[in-house]
């Protein structure tokens, strides 16, 4: 039996009239993962006054509200306007807002690891419905028993990528609190030429050949089917400062010494990576794809005006066979993660913009599969996504009542989705948030740690 009560589910729309428009997305916007990212934030209770409860609610709604208008395309909603492709219609349909109550205490969440019980303190989205009845952001707020409460957001992922979605976030907290907006959204897409018929026919679009590819099967297999149906978990692995600069150390061994030494994000996602190729007992000459995640914001010339709201963040995939992931230096994983994120250029974009313009149909780059569709990449065993939020300040999100006692992901259920997180320590510690099979995830523990100890104890 679920802790938690369902209360009443109201719609937000903005305070004041707002521009009604149909809005061309990008083709960054339409590929990838498009439907909604969760996030949750807990926060200590503030009185257990039922009075003050009714006040938390009231005073985000007003704030929520408030920050609509202009944050406007987010009351919006998705269409589906043909081949694969969507559009946003500013209509002002507003976001939903979810209000519920646990029996729980936010003691009873423990460390906040994730659980069943998240499902229940997130807001479900029905994809059941025709996508144009789907509210691009949903909020839910849960008072827990202890006057504790948590504010979770499931965000349309074809409107907003991480850094946008927390930069709404980040102004709707500081409206709740009184102050004014810091920095205003941009919606304008035409840097990207959204909308645009392509400037080149397919054949002259200079794409790298691993840019678009569909990421390796298991050997043996012709599709991926068997393994999308496999159960499972999801743990928080904790890095201390200590493991996560014994990463960079032993990574940086390898390295020529011409090159510059590699990043925190390029050691610890090598190590990820050679991990769960252990874990899955993979065979040598079984090929595998890393998915990273860039932000092209500051990689585009010029760079994306500060407030650029909308999908900046790209996926670019690096390969390689488990068998030299696992048996070279952690170097060479990192090496392979290198070279993936340098091609995300100016020239990178805009060519793969324009190979997409080219395509007859975007459905086959979408991932779709949360709502019944396998036509999209699928970055389950052998392969692996790792989306990085280290350098986002996912942290001090203050809505008035003091900031989080923890924030993490929310709800994900997908084999090889993963997440690295700053410690919310500040002192350099590193959170992995990782889904796999069940049969994998405790070799993967195992491995995980075991191999920085080994390079601990060979660098003493």
């Amino acid at each position: 039996m679920s802790s938690v009560t369902y209360k009443g589910c109201y719609t937000v729309r903005p305070m004041e009239p707002t521009k009604c428009e149909r809005v061309p997305l990008s083709e960054w916007d339409q590929i990838g993962t498009i439907t909604h990212v969760p996030t949750i934030y807990f926060y200590r209770p503030t009185s257990q006054d039922k009075d003050n409860v009714n006040t938390v609610a009231s005073t985000l709604k007003d704030a929520l509200s408030r920050a609509l208008v202009p944050f406007y395309p987010l009351a919006g909603r998705l269409h589906w306007i043909n081949k694969g492709r969507l559009e946003l219609d500013c209509n002002a349909m507003g976001v939903h807002f979810i209000e519920a109550e646990s029996s729980l205490t936010l003691e009873n969440l423990g460390d906040f690891s994730p659980s069943s019980e998240y499902n229940n303190l997130v807001p479900n989205v029905d994809y059941t419905l025709p996508i144009h009845e789907l509210p691009v952001v949903l909020i839910q707020l849960t008072n827990f028993k202890c006057g504790g409460f948590s504010i979770s957001l499931n965000t349309s992922h074809a409107v907003a990528d991480g850094p946008s979605a927390l930069h709404f976030l980040c102004e709707w907290a500081r409206l709740s609190r009184g102050e004014l907006l810091q920095t205003a959204p941009l919606f304008d897409r035409t840097v990207f030429r959204a909308g645009e018929p392509p400037l080149m026919p397919l054949t002259e679009c200079r794409v790298h050949k691993d840019q678009f590819i569909h990421p390796p099967l298991l050997l043996g297999q012709t599709n991926n089917t068997e393994e999308r149906k496999k159960k499972t978990t999801v743990v928080i692995l904790k890095m201390t400062k200590t493991q996560v600069e014994t990463l960079k150390k032993t990574a940086n061994e390898s390295n020529s010494g011409h090159a510059r030494g590699y990043t925190r994000y390029e050691s610890v996602t090598g190590h990820v990576w050679r991990t769960a190729c252990k874990a899955r007992g993979h065979k040598e000459d079984q090929p595998t794809a890393l998915g990273v995640c860039v932000d092209s914001r500051s990689r585009m010339e010029p760079p994306l005006p500060k407030g650029y709201f909308g999908n900046a963040t790209l996926d670019t995939v690096a390969t390689s066979l488990a068998g030299d992931l696992v048996s070279k230096p952690l170097g060479y994983a990192c090496s392979r993660i290198r070279e993936a994120i340098e091609r995300v250029t100016d020239e990178y974009v805009r060519t793969g913009i324009e190979f997409l313009k080219n395509q007859e149909d975007l459905s086959r780059f979408q991932d779709l599969y949360a709502i019944g569709s396998e036509k999209g990449p699928f970055y389950g065993n052998p392969n692996l996504g790792v989306v990085s939020w280290l350098t986002l300040p996912i942290y001090g999100v203050d809505f008035g009542w003091g900031k989080e006692v923890y924030m993490g992901p929310g709800t994900h259920d997908f084999d090889g989705d993963s997440l690295l997180l700053p410690g919310p320590d500040g002192e350099g510690s590193v959170l992995l948030a990782l889904c796999l099979q069940v049969p994998h995830m405790d070799t993967f523990k195992k491995h995980f740690y075991q191999d920085i100890n080994v390079s601990e104890s060979c660098q003493d």
